[in-house]
């Protein structure tokens, strides 16, 4: 992957660092020569994920909760704000955690930039449009979200954690920026986390039915994650403030993923229509005009080709976990 860097990147923070993306992003910043110091409490992050970076010179691994401070040792100039419960199955296990990470987590985070003097860029998400009535979705859209429903938990994390990162801009003078992450898929994705992809690929790879929720019509943008680690490296690195989409403005429907899925693993699994989820989104596509003509940022890696390189890890985890211990 090639990454545009700030010359002034000396040593990041990277708060849910353990996590899919934020793991990313703590090896692209360290193989491109930044110190990374990873902080997570480990609620749905691995350190399996962070496994190969923790003999590498520059890295440090910090278990904490971000919620209740982030206590570095060595100021950063850069402070990548990841931390928070980000797919249904873990939002909803942890609806508290999952505002508090938003809400104090964030005001944590933010209060470590500005007196480190630091770069602070916060991982929002598209789910901050809700249940769109706009497609696609630009920067300027202020979204359909229903603050009580089962979603709002991670939605108005969310929204909170934008307004806060604004106000403390305005009110301080402090270098944030803001990028909404529209769905991201790759490696090191959990199989049981109840997002779209690895759910299809776990299931396609046993031989289970594929179990598609509503009729299949509803749409994602699917943005492989070193496409996404790019756009939000970029977006850092450029100062702009944002908020800025970083997704794959390519559509497609949940039954023509899960299709797809079963094409590519060769899996002779069928497809099982279940109830959808309440506030399910009925679209999802961003618009990326602003990353485009501002960061020069788009996407690289196709659907298929992506969802290839998705599937042979989740093959070689399988596997791995199949294999005897050795002797």
């Amino acid at each position: 992957m090639t990454t545009v860097f700030s010359p002034n990147w000396q040593h990041a923070v990277v708060t849910g660092g353990a996590g899919f993306v934020g793991s990313h992003l703590c090896t692209e910043l360290l193989d491109s020569g930044v110190d990374v110091t990873c902080v997570d409490d480990l609620s749905t992050g691995r350190l399996d994920n962070v496994a190969a970076l923790m003999d590498r010179p520059g890295f440090t691994m910090l278990r904490a909760d971000v919620s209740e401070g982030i206590p570095v040792e060595r100021s950063p100039d850069l402070v990548l704000h990841f931390a928070s419960p980000a797919s249904p199955a873990d939002y909803l296990r942890l609806p508290l955690h999952t505002m508090d990470t938003g809400s104090l987590g964030t005001r944590h985070a933010l209060e470590l930039a500005h007196a480190s003097g630091a770069r602070f860029l916060l991982a929002s998400t598209s789910e901050v449009y809700g249940d769109p009535q706009q497609n696609p979705q630009d920067e300027r859209y202020w979204g359909h979200v229903n603050p009580v429903g089962p979603r709002s938990v991670y939605d108005e994390a969310k929204r909170f954690g934008e307004a806060l990162t604004t106000a403390h801009a305005d009110a301080k003078g402090t270098d944030t920026g803001i990028v909404r992450l529209f769905n991201t898929y790759g490696p090191r994705m959990r199989g049981h986390d109840g997002r779209a992809v690895p759910t299809f690929v776990r299931q396609a790879l046993a031989g289970e039915p594929l179990t598609v929720t509503g009729d299949g019509r509803q749409t994602r943008s699917l943005c492989y994650v070193d496409d996404t680690v790019r756009g939000v490296l970029a977006a850092a690195a450029h100062g702009m403030r944002g908020p800025v989409n970083i997704g794959n403005p390519g559509e497609i429907t949940m039954l023509d993923l899960a299709r797809l899925v079963i094409d590519l693993t060769g899996s002779d699994s069928e497809i099982r229509f279940v109830e959808r989820p309440t506030d399910d989104p009925a679209l999802r596509c961003p618009d990326i005009t602003l990353a485009h003509d501002k960061l020069g940022w788009e996407p690289r890696v196709t659907p298929v080709e992506g969802l290839r390189r998705t599937i042979a890890w989740f093959r070689a985890e399988a596997e791995h976990a199949a294999a005897p211990p050795p002797r």
